[in-house]
């Protein structure tokens, strides 16, 4: 018999524990990651299943915002445009909105003043200026009524949101920090200055503990559950859940524009190209007073985006015509605003020093300052650790965001020539998924067959594959409807079949780790 030893497993303290998966917390994770610091991130569902993956999917300054005098967060958000831009150009591309001026809401000066605003404030170099459109005399006007005979166009950005989450996760991960997902925190203690987080994994029950020298909860939604859960503060109520949802349908013009549209309620709402055959409408404000968990777009908020937009549209749509939609908390900072469209979109970060170790909580935010938050709390994170290595974010790229700013077609046409049995449509599709990683999920394939199964619409074994083992998927839902928007075009069966497919890949991998640890197991014997 070996002689057998006991191991006595030491749990590391991580110098960042942050509990939640989107943009805000992933980003934190990034930026802490790359200074230096020992990170470790745990989300309870599957990375941006919540707020950051059922937004208006914009990077935008807010040009609403410049009403309610939020000059700082303006400037700060369109400063962000061309950072993020440059940063995943692959994920970010420019789009220009057409604002249609109507006569009986804003009037024309208010909107010029405005959009003069909005093109110096943030410094811009990339993005073109504003521009007055004739649309009784363009194409641009043509999906309008008659009685818009004019507006004007300025530039924002279009953004995958949930890639972009999972594009941050990716590159914290590669740069050492612990990341998971299905992973709940479900309790917290605090001993010698050390927190002692309690996880729970979501799927199959099992438990892990954690410990850490700074505690973030960027919960989103769930925060002051957290912090009533968690840390047994009872009286805790410092969001204001307001719900935002939108509409899809098939695609109602042909040009590459958005617009911009002012109701008689004060609120704008836009209409969207989406996904290259749809139209997204949206958004609604509307006070969120159910669980977090449950958000769905009410059948009033669907009557009132098809109102809203049949009010602008030469051509009438209903609820007939909604192929999809989607609902999201924004998990706002309560400032006692009298109603949801109010209340502010700014982050509230509230750092609390408990002797020797740190409770950060995040309010609120917006996907188009997650960088700009995420450094905000690396500035606390240092006051409290010590200072490790300088801000770095701004000058760098998401994994695959290695082209030029618009060099999205240069790409297309090298994966094109070197895999030409592709369609176009797939080749598009992969470049404004993973932009240079489509290299390495393709491979060395050499025809359509040694990519594997085909799954649907253009979504191979090869690429699933990767997803599982880079990008933490362990559902269709997690493929289908974060990591890619396919779930749109595929069929309860596919679906079934990639849920098998998931399946049986996650039994053989946990039937061969148990062979491997009988095996071990017995040769100590």
């Amino acid at each position: 018999m070996k002689d057998k030893k006991q191991k006595i497993e030491i749990e590391p303290v991580y110098d960042v524990f942050i509990a939640g998966g989107g943009i805000n917390g992933i980003g934190v994770a990034r930026d802490a990651a790359g200074r230096g610091y020992s990170v470790c991130l745990c989300e309870m569902n599957d990375f941006a299943s919540g707020t950051s993956s059922n937004s208006t999917k914009l990077i935008h300054g807010g040009l609403r915002y410049l009403e309610h005098y939020k000059f700082r967060l303006v400037q700060e958000s369109l400063k962000e445009r061309e950072v993020l831009l440059k940063m995943a150009p692959h994920i970010i591309w420019p789009m220009r909105f057409i604002l249609p001026h109507s006569k009986s809401l804003r009037p024309a000066w208010l909107l010029r003043l405005g959009l003069f605003l909005y093109d110096h404030l943030g410094f811009r170099k990339i993005l073109p200026g504003t521009s007055y459109v004739e649309l009784n005399k363009s194409e641009l006007g043509s999906p309008l009524k008659n009685n818009f005979k004019f507006g004007y166009e300025y530039s924002d950005c279009w953004v995958d949101d949930s890639r972009l989450v999972i594009l941050n996760a990716v590159d914290a991960s590669s740069k050492g920090a612990n990341i998971q997902n299905y992973c709940k925190v479900t309790n917290v203690s605090k001993s010698d200055g050390i927190w002692s987080i309690t996880t729970t994994d979501s799927i199959d029950g099992k438990q892990n503990l954690y410990k850490a020298k700074c505690f973030i909860n960027a919960s989103g939604p769930w925060i002051d559950d957290v912090l009533q859960s968690s840390f047994k503060k009872k009286d805790s109520k410092n969001v204001r859940l307001v719900r935002g949802s939108h509409i899809v349908v098939n695609k109602l013009f042909d040009h590459d524009r958005s617009y911009i549209c002012q109701n008689d309620d004060n609120r704008i709402f836009f209409m969207i190209p989406y996904e290259d055959k749809f139209t997204l409408i949206g958004t609604t404000d509307i006070d969120h007073g159910q669980s977090a968990g449950k958000v769905e777009i009410s059948e009033e908020e669907k009557l009132y985006i098809c109102k809203s937009a049949n009010e602008y549209l030469n051509s009438d749509i209903g609820l007939n015509d909604i192929v999809w939609s989607y609902s999201g908390v924004r998990p706002l900072y309560d400032d006692g605003a009298s109603k949801a469209q109010e209340a502010t979109r700014d982050y509230v970060i509230k750092a609390e020093q408990h002797e020797s170790s740190l409770l950060i909580n995040i309010f609120g935010g917006k996907i188009t300052t997650y960088r700009r938050l995420s450094e905000a709390i690396l500035k606390h994170i240092e006051a409290f650790l010590g200072a490790k290595e300088s801000p770095w974010t701004s000058d760098s790229t998401l994994p695959g965001g290695d082209i030029a700013v618009d060099g999205q077609l240069e790409l297309q046409n090298k994966i094109q020539a070197k895999y030409p049995f592709l369609t176009k449509d797939i080749v598009k599709r992969l470049v404004r998924s993973y932009g240079t990683i489509s290299f390495d999920i393709l491979g060395n394939a050499e025809n359509i067959e040694s990519l594997g199964e085909d799954f649907g619409s253009g979504l191979y074994e090869n690429e699933v594959n990767y997803l599982i083992q880079k990008e933490w998927c362990r559902t269709s839902d997690d493929i289908l409807f974060r990591r890619s928007k396919l779930g749109l075009s595929f069929s309860k069966t596919e679906i079934k079949r990639l849920d098998e497919y998931i399946e049986d890949l996650f039994n053989s991998r946990e039937h061969s780790k148990n062979t491997q640890l009988n095996s071990k197991m017995a040769e100590t014997v």
